[in-house]
């Protein structure tokens, strides 16, 4: 079974290609090594995700096999944060491949997964992407300040298409502790078209998500455009 770099390539994650592919092999299975090819022995071999008839490692373990072995700590770090932002697997799903698995070299991961905290939104940011790759629109920009004319903050959505003043804001039910609790209203009042969208439906109803996306689009390129700026925001 195929991990690290390659399957995490593999399940959608853009990653520079690695020197070796790393296999994971059952302990006790006698197998010659190549140059080419980096052979973990594990008594932990996953269920596999088939991706063009060949056997992955699922993104956590796939995640954390690479992780253990990452010495930088700015680039940990974004390893650590990618899977999560790409909606393939939640945080506490890293947390617990790593309680599961080998300990070797799994001290800075750990220190690194605390400080990273929950990633909620980064993680319902990541399940968004997913879900518009399968709608007909352009790609937004990502966590955007919207302000009016003359500068005054109106609000903060996830998504923003700026061409047409579109915003798309995800779990507005729930605080945001890096975010200000404000209510949307001054963003529909300025004519922003809105669409917002619960955690919930995210991943249980995204055919209808997608609807929704793609009428409030259409419906927002027919209107005259409202005169509101963006500023960007942190990237997710």
């Amino acid at each position: 079974m195929i991990s690290g770099t390659d399957a995490l390539q593999a399940q959608g994650i853009p990653l520079s290609p690695s020197r070796r592919v790393h296999v994971l092999i059952p302990v006790g299975r006698r197998i010659a090594s190549h140059e080419f090819t980096w052979l973990d022995r594990t008594s932990r071999v996953p269920e596999p995700v088939v991706v063009d008839g060949l056997p992955f490692a699922p993104p956590a373990r796939a995640t954390i096999d690479l992780a253990r072995y990452e010495t930088d700590p700015d680039r940990l770090r974004r390893l650590l944060t990618l899977p999560v932002y790409y909606g393939l697997c939640t945080a506490e799903q890293l947390r617990d491949e790593v309680d599961a698995g080998n300990q070797r070299g799994t001290s800075a991961v750990r220190q690194t997964l605390r400080t990273l905290g929950s990633l909620r939104d980064t993680y319902q940011q990541g399940v968004a992407r997913e879900l518009l790759g399968g709608v007909p629109l352009p790609p937004p920009v990502w966590n955007v300040t919207i302000c009016d004319s003359a500068g005054r903050r109106l609000g903060v959505v996830d998504a923003w298409w700026d061409e047409i003043a579109m915003g798309w804001v995800l779990d507005p039910a729930a605080t945001r502790s890096d975010r200000p609790a404000t209510s949307h209203l001054p963003l529909t009042g300025a004519g922003v078209v809105l669409v917002r969208t619960t955690s919930n439906r995210l991943r249980g109803d995204a055919r209808t998500v997608a609807r929704e996306l793609t009428s409030a689009f259409a419906l927002a390129a027919r209107r005259r455009r409202p005169k509101v700026q963006a500023l960007k925001e942190v990237a997710a």
